[in-house]
């Protein structure tokens, strides 16, 4: 899946998978999968693969569904294709990359962007009450109590993420995500966090 959505075309990709090393020879020598001329017959199953899905969100707005390899063991990102496609087709695109802005963002930055010629104009850092309580050491039966206290601690994480997103030379735009058991005073200390640290906020629900 990360070589399909680092592919710019069906032909791209046939090149990608030939590239795959397969093994070593008894001389220690790698052995890539277009040596046994398998590249041709992979791409040949791809074919309908390669091309993206177009759905429609709950909000009505289209969405480009394609690709989704894990950050962890590859780059997190979706599909160049559809990254492209959707430029073309809308006045802008949002993507999502997955993992914190200091493992999906990264690999956005560096590798997707770079292979696919592609120039972010912002950056949203989705990030949440509950997510930065538990950075502070918060148990699971804490989530939903109010405690600035761990808040703060926790907040540290999120300090971080913009820390990363700005050594790209970008400005990131923090997302609240909201939930039901957020309280007025853990949403008013991540805005005035974000505030202090001249970083545009809002809060999604």
């Amino acid at each position: 899946m990360a070589i399909l959505c680092l592919s710019e075309d069906l032909e791209d990709l046939k090149h990608r998978v030939g590239e795959i090393v397969i093994g070593y020879n008894l001389d220690g020598k790698p052995v890539y999968a277009k040596e046994l001329k398998c590249e041709g017959a992979v791409a040949l199953l791809m074919k309908d693969a390669i091309a993206p899905n177009l759905v429609q969100t709950l909000e009505n707005t289209p969405a480009l569904i394609h690709g989704g390899p894990f950050a962890n063991i590859a780059h997190g990102c979706n599909s160049i294709i559809a990254t492209k496609a959707a430029l073309k087709l809308g006045e802008y695109a949002v993507t999502e990359a997955g993992f914190g802005a200091d493992l999906g963002a990264e690999k956005f930055l560096d590798i997707k962007c770079r292979f696919g010629g592609l120039k972010p104009s912002a950056v949203v850092v989705v990030a949440t009450v509950r997510a930065l309580k538990h950075h502070g050491g918060a148990k699971k039966d804490e989530y939903g109590v109010e405690n600035v206290e761990l808040l703060k601690k926790g907040i540290v994480n999120l300090e971080k993420q913009i820390e990363n997103v700005r050594k790209f030379g970008l400005e990131p735009i923090i997302a609240i995500n909201r939930f039901a058991s957020d309280t007025d005073a853990e949403l008013k200390y991540i805005e005035d966090f974000c505030n202090a640290n001249n970083v545009r906020v809002a809060l999604t629900e």
